[in-house]
């Protein structure tokens, strides 16, 4: 349902912008919770219970893995995206790539984040 008000814009539904690749660190700590960190921060990618981007997330085999809570984890991906900037959310994933580990833990603006 679309929100229509011709005195308010802050009612009018965000367009996702173009799409665009985006490369960074990928969490999934818990059962629907994903986002993508790149150099720009934190994108929200699902939320247990709530938003959820449309796409598929990225596949990664064992070695592109790095689990932190039973099958739950992290891995280094690429994904082309629309995103909704003042949300800082992924609307859409229209691709999504695994890449190895060892290229975010390489990249000096991913390293800073935490991850290893």
């Amino acid at each position: 349902m679309t929100l229509i008000n011709a005195n308010s814009r802050s009612l009018a539904p965000t367009t996702p912008e173009k799409s665009e690749m985006r490369c960074g660190w990928f969490s999934n700590p818990t059962p629907a919770n994903a986002s993508l960190f790149d150099r720009d921060g934190e994108w929200i990618i699902g939320v247990q219970g709530g938003y959820q981007a449309e796409g598929d997330w990225p596949s990664f085999s064992p070695k592109q893995w790095v689990k932190t809570n039973v099958h739950y984890g992290y891995g280094c991906a690429c994904l082309r995206v629309r995103v909704d900037r003042s949300e800082r959310q992924v609307v859409v994933i229209e691709t999504a790539q695994a890449r190895a580990l060892s290229v975010c833990r390489r990249d000096p603006a991913l390293r800073k984040l935490g991850f290893k």
